[in-house]
């Protein structure tokens, strides 16, 4: 009985420890990265969501080789992830980057993509079949 407490307490605190990286991207793999990508995209404020994917992707087509890659991002929060999107921005504009010429600064591109997805959600309609899944009964 006197030992039982303590391996309970012991793996509370190593269960704990284990859960306590779910904001960081965890960079073993390019499916756990991915996975872990999407789980902390879910979380996030709108505001921050479209940041964070840009920062994301940009860093993946600038970095193409898959170790050093994992190795950038591994254990990285979103707001650190969204740092290095800004300096890759940066990088980029002032190399004359193509993609970023129609953009003043990193807000700019930022307030445009999140802009363009807010339309891409309005755009959609309602799907017919939607109508006849009613679970109402007609009486």
């Amino acid at each position: 009985m006197k030992l039982s407490t303590p391996i309970v307490i012991l793996s509370l605190c190593a269960l704990l420890l284990g859960c306590s990286k779910s904001n960081e991207i965890n960079g073993r793999s390019l499916r756990t990265a991915n996975r872990s990508v999407s789980f902390i995209k879910d979380r996030l404020p709108v505001e921050q969501r479209v940041a964070f994917e840009i920062s994301f992707w940009s860093l993946r087509d600038a970095i193409r080789n898959n170790e050093e890659f994992l190795d950038t991002i591994d254990g990285k929060t979103p707001e650190e992830m969204i740092d290095l999107g800004k300096k890759l921005f940066q990088k980029r504009k002032s190399e004359g980057y193509k993609d970023y010429e129609q953009f003043a600064s990193w807000e700019q591109m930022i307030d445009h993509y999140t802009q363009e997805r807010i339309d891409q959600n309005r755009r959609k309609k309602a799907d017919p079949r939607d109508r006849q899944n009613n679970v109402l009964y007609k009486l």
